[in-house]
């Protein structure tokens, strides 16, 4: 399972837990979250200066003094000073911005109980300034702790939240506002004077103001609130608990017999984190050690190419207990066993009950009845029908799934496996899956690296766009702070006017020692006409995409595999839709309020291009010798296109499948066992191999327990 992509999309009453449009890459017969590796570039040391030590003001603080994007600077534009910011700021920071949005918000409902608003500009512009008060500083925050983790920012980011989560409930629960914008709705002459972004708009607010539970009063209320900050912490400690788990792992291998098949990018990356993370300096690819950690690339290389079984059983079984009272054993560290150990601070089981719970009482708080028809209002479907969907889907893929796997056992029957007797093992499957691919198709994934060199495969992507969309894409590094070495600095420019039209950042490798797993998309700030530099029309939008690829290695530029070109043409979509929008009403501009159910067509649709023959020929070049992707390899990619789709759909409609019957049937208060015996009854479906008892895929979730995607995973089928 690979997950990428993913775009916060903002309401004003939607600060409460930022999330992220994240999009589906499945790879042949594997289950993984999209992870990382050691970077060739370590972070420089940052102050570990108490919280309580904050920047003698706010004008000297890096994050409070940033005017999101509103402030002519030259040539360059006004975005966050990344390099600049460290966690004694965040404090004193979003709380300055907290006590400005309850002002604001007290001066707006007064302004609007004495006189009710009309006019757009009398309504809706100061409700998206406020919005940008507090939802731009936390971002940057959040940002950073997805690529710059640290204790000492976790500690900042966990002071702030309940704060953030109470002002931003404040403005979503207002009543005043609600009455307002319900008011706009029916004055006929006011309506029909809106344009039909100003409508969608003032729709979206309506229907998010309900859902943030402005009709409620009293006990209801407050039991409400409670609940939001409850789920809003659960959600931090589910995906620290994935990532610390994912850090915890690392096998070391100190005989080459150890890690026979494995091709030499996966020996190369191993001898780099034997170095960087297991002090092993003379660590090389021919002598080793090798070290392999949970990261999606050296997982997917020992599950792909590794003939030492023990060694895949040990990845496969360590990968799908993280973060439960099963990883325990597969960590040597003593505060770590107990903390993965069952009701372990690690242990995610525990808080998936909870968030379950709470998620179904916040659902009849809101006079629903289960909290899959709360997700469904922002979306296009509804529950029958995307539960038809993804049956119509299963109903297809299985007979291919049962076909597949067939296939890959008398494969390996034939080639002489001493496992094929006893039968194939789930940690066998991906790797005599990986063996059937290449003498099916004479294609070996190591033959395509070398041409998918990442500066080639950025150039041609660029160029793509040019073609389909009349831009120009302009290096400017150096000319803004960035978070890391690593990341690049794009800026967008119109071809046919010649000036700038967006901006974005790249963070293309691994870095697992601060940075989670994953790939995906998010504003910086968006377009907007409201926030707008005094000295222009309009605020430029500028995104960032955050990929987990493979880093250089020594005099190496970084060689991909041809999944992941297809990882950074996806995010590159959901990037282009931001930052592309003609769109000035900055609430629904760029990636704001598309229906959740949508927001994966422009991500697929470059996606597509990956096995263009034409786009090809321009981002696979020869890191060597510059010569373009060869036609033999060309057409074996397209042939071998289609490999293990019964099996990778099937796989899609198990995670959907399971995280709606969780929040549409499932009744929590039965203990965490029961939640996987849910998950089980939807894998006598979904599944051709039983999963192993120890299975806990659910306590990495995060996408449908820490991020957007609850009810909503059917959204990769939809």
């Amino acid at each position: 399972r690979v997950r990428i992509g993913h775009a916060r999309i903002m309401s004003l009453s939607a600060v409460v837990q930022p999330v992220r449009i994240v999009s589906l890459r499945a790879t042949a017969v594997a289950a993984l979250r999209r992870g990382s590796k050691p970077t060739r570039v370590r972070a420089a040391t940052r102050p570990t200066v108490p919280i309580a030590m904050a920047s003698s003001t706010l004008a000297e603080n890096p994050l409070a003094s940033w005017s999101f994007g509103r402030k002519p600077s030259g040539e360059a534009p006004d975005l966050p000073k990344w390099s600049s910011i460290t966690p004694e700021h965040v404090k004193p920071a979003i709380m300055a911005a907290v006590d400005k949005v309850n002002a604001e918000i007290d001066a707006i409902e007064t302004s609007f109980t004495e006189s009710t608003p009309e006019k757009w500009s009398d309504l809706m512009d100061p409700l998206e300034r406020l919005s940008e008060e507090l939802s731009r500083p936390w971002g940057v925050v959040s940002h950073l702790k997805g690529v710059r983790d640290s204790e000492a920012l976790r500690a900042a980011y966990d002071e702030c939240q309940p704060a953030v989560v109470t002002a931003s409930l404040r403005v979503g629960q207002s009543r005043p506002v609600y009455d307002a914008l319900v008011a706009l709705t029916k004055n006929e002459a006011a309506w029909t004077s809106l344009t039909d972004a100003q409508k969608r708009a003032v729709e979206c607010e309506v229907r998010d103001a309900q859902l943030s539970g402005v009709a409620l009063d009293g006990a209801q209320k407050d039991r409400y609130n409670e609940i939001a900050k409850e789920l809003s912490e659960l959600s931090t400690k589910f995906s620290n608990n994935v990532l610390d788990a994912t850090k915890a792992f690392a096998h070391t291998c100190f005989d080459a017999s150890e890690v026979d098949g494995l091709p030499d990018s996966a020996l190369e990356q191993a001898a780099q984190t034997a170095k960087t993370k297991g002090g092993h300096e003379n660590a090389t690819a021919a002598d080793g050690p090798w070290m392999f950690t949970l990261d999606a690339p050296s997982y997917m290389a020992v599950r792909s190419h590794a003939k030492n079984r023990a060694l895949r059983e040990k990845v496969y079984r360590a990968y799908l207990a993280r973060a439960s009272e099963h990883f325990a054993p597969f960590v040597d560290d003593a505060d770590a066993k107990a903390k993965f150990s069952k009701n372990g601070a690690g242990d995610n089981a525990p808080l998936i009950e909870r968030i379950l719970a709470l998620r179904e009482e916040k659902a009849s708080l809101l006079g629903y009845d289960t909290f899959a028809e709360v997700s469904m209002a922002k979306k296009m479907a509804t529950l029958d029908r995307a539960e038809s969907l993804l049956e119509d889907i299963r109903a297809k893929a299985r007979p291919a799934a049962e076909r597949e796997l067939e296939e890959i056992r008398a494969f390996a029957a034939n080639a002489g496996a001493p496992e094929a007797t006893s039968g194939l093992a789930q940690w066998d499957v991906g790797f005599w899956s990986e063996r059937l691919r290449e003498a099916k198709y004479e294609l070996k994934e190591e033959d395509l690296r070398p041409y998918f060199q990442l500066p080639a495969v950025i150039d041609g992507m660029f160029e793509l766009a040019g073609e389909l969309f009349g831009i120009k894409v302009e290096a400017a590094d150096g000319e803004v702070e960035v978070w890391h070495p690593d990341v690049r600095f794009f800026r967008v420019i119109d071809v046919a006017t010649n000036q700038p039209r967006a901006y974005f950042y790249l963070d293309p490798y691994t870095r697992p020692s601060e940075k989670r797993g994953g790939a995906w998309m998010d504003d910086v700030v968006g377009r907007s006409s409201t926030m707008a530099p005094t000295t222009g029309a309009v605020r430029l939008p500028c995104a960032h995409m955050v990929c987990n690829g493979t880093p250089p290695v020594g005099d190496k530029p970084s060689l991909m595999t041809h999944n992941e070109v297809t990882t950074l043409f996806h995010e590159f979509g959901h990037a282009l839709q931001h930052m592309l929008t003609t769109e000035s009403c900055g609430p629904v501009a760029g990636i704001n309020q598309v229906d959740w159910d949508a927001v994966e067509l422009p991500s697929q649709f470059m996606e597509n291009w990956c096995y263009d023959k034409k786009v090809l020929r321009k981002i696979g070049k020869h890191f060597e010798t510059n010569e373009p992707l060869p036609d033999d390899l060309y057409e074996k990619l397209v042939a071998s296109k289609n490999f293990g789709s019964g099996t990778r759909y099937l796989r899609q409609c198990h995670f959907a499948m399971t995280d709606l019957e969780l929040h549409a049937r499932y009744k929590p208060g039965a203990g965490t066992d029961a939640i996987f015996a849910t998950e089980r009854k939807i894998a006598e479906k979904t599944m051709i191999m039983p999963s192993i008892d120890e299975d806990r895929f659910l306590c990495g979730f995060g996408h449908i327990f820490a991020g957007g995607y609850s009810a909503g995973d059917y959204s990769y089928l939809w």
